[in-house]
């Protein structure tokens, strides 16, 4: 039975930089979760990614169960011996995404280190043209997270994709309609951007969707301001912080958007180490329920619309 709620499935990201990601979905592929994105930090350590999207595949058997999107993080802008195995971290990824049924890689854009954001945008438009073209011709769309990695307008170590400012600036320089975002309200949040407003602008950037949240201590704000010594801000597990995950994917679906949300783990301050896996089941049933709960097919009951109403006559 074809179940439209599904449109947006709920999953979980996956570390395949050990080379053990096939066994880890093997171990929670029943707990619930939808979907998965493996991901690899900066390398991909030599690893075959056409064998592993293969064996990622065979762990998922048949559960219904897609791996949209695989995730390539590091800063593929520079020339350190990480960069340049980043860079060609996401020309592996490109070409071996359909092994895992992906259509779509993840990740930062790079950032030339400590500089302006601006003075990245001429090495942005040569690394990232080159890469747009390579996808184009895999039929894979590229996804940048909007994530800061501590760096801001003025500097940084990984990442220009974090505000809508340098959004506008990134795709005038590469306008390809298959280059959008990864996008969570987690790190809008964070430098206390309201995230709802973005999705109506820029659903049809929005690729992939981060499950990750955050909470925002507003009396420490008060108090302290955002550059002291006290945290005013957590990032959170979907269901502990202070998005309304209903609200979002309701924009979301108002917007006409589908693909998956798959969370993001190990930053929660309560739910971590031995709680790890106990935050993300709640945070995979707090999104289906923020989804709609369970889907109810009585829609051929009903469709003639509802003449109490004054429809369908």
């Amino acid at each position: 039975m074809n179940n439209p709620a599904k449109s947006i499935r709920i999953g979980t990201m996956i570390n395949a930089t050990g080379g053990n990601a096939a066994e880890r979905i093997a171990e929670i592929a029943d707990l619930g979760f939808e979907s998965f994105e493996p991901f690899f930090w900066q390398t991909t350590n030599g690893q075959n990614l056409g064998e592993l999207g293969r064996r990622c595949q065979d762990a998922i058997g048949n559960r219904d169960i897609t791996i949209s999107t695989l995730g390539m993080f590091g800063n593929p802008l520079e020339t350190g011996e990480l960069d340049l195995a980043t860079l060609e971290g996401w020309k592996s990824c490109i070409d071996n995404a359909h092994h895992f049924g992906a259509t779509c890689v993840a990740g930062f854009t790079g950032r030339l280190r400590g500089r302006p954001l601006v003075e990245s945008l001429p090495r942005y438009r040569e690394v990232w043209s080159d890469l747009a073209r390579r996808a184009a011709d895999k039929g894979i769309k590229i996804a940048f997270e909007n994530c800061a990695m501590n760096g801001n307008w003025e500097t940084g170590d990984w990442n220009i994709a974090h505000n809508p400012d340098a959004w506008e600036l990134m795709f005038n320089e590469t306008p390809d309609q298959h280059v959008g975002l990864e996008w969570e309200p987690c790190h809008q949040l964070v430098y206390l951007i309201d995230p709802l407003p973005q999705i109506r602008k820029w659903a049809d950037r929005i690729f992939h969707v981060h499950g990750k949240d955050a909470t925002v201590r507003w009396d420490v704000i008060r108090e302290h301001g955002i550059f002291g010594k006290h945290p005013f801000v957590f990032m959170r597990t979907p269901g502990f912080g202070d998005s309304n995950w209903t609200d979002i994917i309701s924009e979301l679906r108002l917007a006409g958007w589908s693909g998956s949300i798959d969370i993001e783990g190990w930053h929660d301050p309560v739910y971590r180490d031995a709680l790890e896996m106990t935050g993300q089941v709640a945070a995979l049933n707090h999104l289906k329920q923020s989804r709609g709960g369970d889907f109810v097919n009585l829609t051929a009951h009903y469709e003639g619309g509802d003449p109490s109403l004054g429809r369908g006559e």
